[in-house]
């Protein structure tokens, strides 16, 4: 069993003033509350998505700009070679 912040100090619950234990049972509802809202936030698709796309444009800002200039330059030579293709046809 899982001991608490009381229990671990070694005073008993008994040993507290009343206002001590309901500020302690304050407290913890609002840790809990917290830790529910920060995990809520972690598994919002939404959020998700947001940080999934902040990651990726860190990443393609990352490359270097002459391979990226190179890809940019690949990419437009084949669409202009299927485009010449189609219109040949």
């Amino acid at each position: 069993m899982a001991q608490t912040d009381i229990e671990a100090s070694g005073g008993a619950p008994d040993d507290l003033p009343p206002n001590a234990l309901v500020d302690e049972i304050e407290r913890t509802r609002a840790d809990l509350a917290r830790t529910i809202d920060e995990i809520a936030d972690r598994v919002a698709p939404r959020n998700i998505a947001r940080r999934t796309l902040d990651q990726a444009k860190e990443r393609v800002s990352q490359v270097d700009p002459v391979i990226g200039g190179a890809v940019a330059l690949a990419v437009v030579s084949v669409t202009c070679y299927v485009i010449w293709r189609k219109l040949r046809k």
